[in-house]
């Protein structure tokens, strides 16, 4: 028989800055709360899922090493901004 236990998540929202170039049209992401966290997709639809899982590891490695989760942060420069959500499972 299966053990039975109970799993929480707890949702996180993060603001991140897509900053597109120009010349191959590539979506930069990232995400001024959590430094060095950085990916980029080939249109907003993918750049927004590619920050998901980019945020989702980072926690999930702050997590690991029993450090706090920051805080999210407003950047300060005039480029696209959005927000995106992740659901990270208590270890």
């Amino acid at each position: 028989m299966a053990r039975q236990e109970t799993i929480t998540a707890d949702e996180y929202t993060y603001t991140v800055v897509l900053e597109r170039d120009a010349a191959s049209g590539v979506y930069t992401v990232t995400v001024p709360a959590l430094p060095g966290c950085i990916t980029e997709g080939q249109n907003l639809a993918d750049a927004r899922a590619q920050a998901r899982e980019a945020i989702q590891g980072y926690l999930e490695s702050l997590q690991k090493d029993g450090l706090p989760l920051p805080a999210s942060e407003e950047p300060d420069n005039n480029v696209i901004r959005d927000q995106v959500s992740v659901k990270l499972v208590r270890a």
